[in-house]
């Protein structure tokens, strides 16, 4: 793994949904978490992709505060 490699994980019922995606990505990711909740054949919801971007989000504010010192 690159280390400017990210991973998103998501254990829902028999389903895992796991997303790999690299520094700068972020917005293509989001698209994809889009795309999949708006799919009403997919097991993946809205929620799935709040909880997702939240995790995102959190984990870039960690990275940041890790560089500011």
């Amino acid at each position: 793994m690159r280390s400017d490699q990210r991973c998103l994980h998501l254990e829902k019922g028999d389903e895992q949904f796991v997303f790999w995606y690299g520094e700068g990505q972020e917005a293509e990711l989001l698209a994809t978490l889009v795309e999949m909740a708006d799919d009403i054949d997919s097991g993946f919801d809205w929620y799935d992709a709040a909880v997702l971007a939240f995790q995102m989000g959190k984990a870039a504010g960690q990275r940041l505060e890790a560089l500011a010192g």
